[in-house]
């Protein structure tokens, strides 16, 4: 039997299948399954099964500490990364996610929430300008001021992918959710129910089918994002502004640290690459040396 991962939590997990939704855990000790992975599983009773395999997966987003990785979501093919005016987002974790986009080889783009607070609106705008300045597209709603405006936007945009959407509490990602996701509060409890996760309903992944080709998976928000699995060649592959200047550097194996005639570097003195950028890709080439797992 085959179906897809729709929610997890711990070791428990919800799968669709083409007939039946299924409460399943794995063999063994194994937790290495993600939302959105689609698996082969074996029926055990009327609503319960055991993941037997996971079919290979065309992208695979997670993040990861010093010690252990939390994973995120398998086959998305597009990552909305949710900010807002207020309360103010942090631009680590946005640079941070853009980094794991990249990496998995996911499209990202932005969504500024809140536009109706016009106090904080020009320095919001200010702050995601350093992301268009980079390439990536930013859409501006108002999900509780506008929400058709919203919705109108979104849709087209949601069409035909399969969709992530990150970000840190109190963005709105919930109210988004709920305005493309008809009945979403009435999902979520039935997950919850099914998973036996109660009170805890932000805790874990899960994706709702919009219709055949498009589904979008609403994540628990989070403060920290760590990259501690990516290697240093994934590192500087995965800044975009970077890409132009690779290969110019005056030594083939430059680490874009201190190394004299640094074509990474002079574009970061010239203001090409924002400072902002480079500092978070010392960083993480930090972190990637510091893993334990």
């Amino acid at each position: 039997m085959q179906g897809t991962v729709i929610a997890a939590h711990g070791r428990h997990y919800l799968v669709q299948t083409d007939t039946v939704r299924l409460q399943c855990v794995t063999r063994g000790k194994k937790s290495d399954v993600a939302v959105g992975d689609h698996v082969e599983i074996k029926q055990t009773s009327d609503n319960q099964g055991v993941i037997e395999s996971i079919a290979e997966r065309e992208t695979f987003l997670y993040r990861s500490d010093q010690y252990r990785s939390k994973l995120l979501a398998a086959n998305v093919d597009q990552l909305f990364i949710v900010v807002a005016t207020e309360p103010s987002f942090t631009d680590d974790l946005v640079s941070r996610a853009l980094v794991a986009a990249e990496a998995a080889g996911v499209k990202a783009q932005l969504i500024l929430n809140k536009i109706d607070v016009t106090d904080n609106l020009a320095r919001a705008r200010e702050r995601v300008a350093v992301y268009a300045g980079i390439g990536y597209t930013v859409h501006e709603v108002s999900a509780q001021a506008k929400p058709d405006a919203t919705r109108d936007l979104l849709m087209p945009l949601l069409q035909g992918h399969r969709t992530i959407l990150i970000g840190q509490s109190g963005m709105g990602k919930s109210s988004l959710i709920n305005l493309i996701v008809p009945n979403a509060d009435i999902a979520v409890r039935e997950i919850s129910a099914a998973l036996d996760t109660g009170k805890h309903t932000t805790t874990f992944t899960r994706q709702y089918a919009i219709d055949d080709n498009t589904t979008i998976l609403d994540s628990p928000g989070f403060q920290e994002f760590g990259l501690y699995h990516l290697t240093e060649g994934m590192l500087e592959r995965a800044f975009p502004e970077f890409r132009p200047y690779l290969g110019g550097c005056k030594f083939y194996n430059c680490h874009h640290v201190s190394e004299p005639d640094c074509a990474v570097r002079q574009a970061v003195e010239s203001g090409e690459i924002p400072a902002m950028r480079h500092a978070l890709y010392l960083q993480l080439l930090h972190e990637s040396s510091q893993k334990l797992y």
